[in-house]
């Protein structure tokens, strides 16, 4: 495959600004892999297709909030600071991007408010710095305060209130993403109660999603392209319960292209999941074959991205351009903030 397979011409009309309320109204596009049919549902409708005994796995990674403003000590020249990855928590070393990069040096300090101040102490790429933050504990609790939403880069507007809410999965749990596991923003908690009155069981994964989703892909031999690494954690009890569908013959719906490669990272020789927790850099494209994931429930990605090559892979290229095709002749919302569709 080539990284012009994946290309399709994706017009600002169709990129979503806001999400639709209430959350599981927005349309599903449901895709039957094997008679190659489309058909427009609503995202509710994602109830019928699953069964007693199936997993729904869910990504419970929470958005933190990335953005900071702060101010250069002695010049008061205005920094950001995206914050993008944990490095030594006890150290509160954490890895970021700045901007304007040309005024951030090696002993700089950056002051955010009275309490909370960082210091640059390594170079990482031409925007990207290490730095230490004075204070020891939960960064996490310290930025929500202050930070903004870190919406994403094709969103183009200033985040707003709602986005703290909206941006979020209604089960995200542990913090640690810059981006939103998105096809998981569709969810309400009354869908999932019909879904557990079904018997279906809701397992959560983490895998911590960073600024590499957003990375274009700069090589047409997409052998060549290396993905980011991301933190991923599967426990003992999620394996357990995604193994027992696996081992009934009942199905594994994975809610996104997050915990489908978090699932995928991890499997044994018998085609289950272990246990597990690290970094994973796993890309998935064309041709691929799944080993865990059966169903899948996803967003609508941009042109040339990992995300839309994952989907062609558990799916078939032609019928997913296809399919984006029709997305964007029948008014489909695309991207983060946009519809839905479900692979069978």
């Amino acid at each position: 495959m080539k990284l012009s397979d994946f290309k399709y011409n994706l017009t600002k009309t169709s990129i979503a600004k806001h999400p639709v309320t209430p959350r599981d109204k927005a349309k599903l596009m449901v895709i039957n892999r094997e008679t190659q049919v489309a058909e427009n549902k609503v995202f509710s409708d994602v109830v019928d297709y699953m069964e007693k005994g199936d997993v729904l796995v869910v990504n419970e990674t929470r958005v933190f909030q990335a953005r900071l403003y702060g101010k250069k000590e002695k010049t008061n020249a205005k920094i950001e600071v995206f914050l993008l990855r944990e490095l030594n928590a006890d150290e509160c070393i954490w890895d970021v991007i700045v901007d304007p990069a040309r005024k951030v040096r090696i002993g700089n300090k950056i002051y955010f408010n009275d309490k909370l101040w960082c210091e640059v102490i390594d170079n990482t790429t031409s925007r990207g710095r290490t730095v230490r933050f004075n204070q020891p504990g939960n960064i996490y609790k310290a930025v929500e305060k202050i930070g903004y939403t870190p919406l994403p880069p094709y969103i183009k507007r200033e985040p707003e209130a709602a986005d703290k809410e909206d941006y979020q999965t209604v089960y995200a749990r542990v913090d640690g993403s810059v981006a939103a596991p998105t096809a998981g923003l569709h969810f309400t908690p009354k869908l999932l109660e019909k879904l557990k009155k079904k018997g279906v069981e809701v397992v959560p994964v983490i895998l911590h999603i960073g600024l590499g989703t957003f990375r274009p892909v700069e090589v047409e031999d997409l052998t060549k392209h290396k993905m980011d690494s991301e933190y991923f954690d599967i426990t003992v009890q999620a394996a357990e319960k995604i193994n027992k569908a696996i081992l009934n013959k009942h199905n594994v719906f994975a809610v996104g292209t997050s915990a489908t490669r978090a699932l995928e990272t991890s499997v044994t020789a018998e085609g289950l999941v272990k246990a597990n927790r690290g970094w994973t850099d796993k890309f998935i494209f064309p041709p691929y074959e799944f080993k865990i994931v059966k169903r899948l429930i996803t967003n609508f990605h941009s042109p040339e991205s990992t995300l839309i090559m994952l989907v062609a892979a558990f799916s078939d290229t032609d019928l997913i351009m296809k399919c984006y095709k029709k997305a964007l002749k029948e008014n489909y919302r695309f991207l983060s903030y946009g519809d839905a569709m479900l692979l069978l």
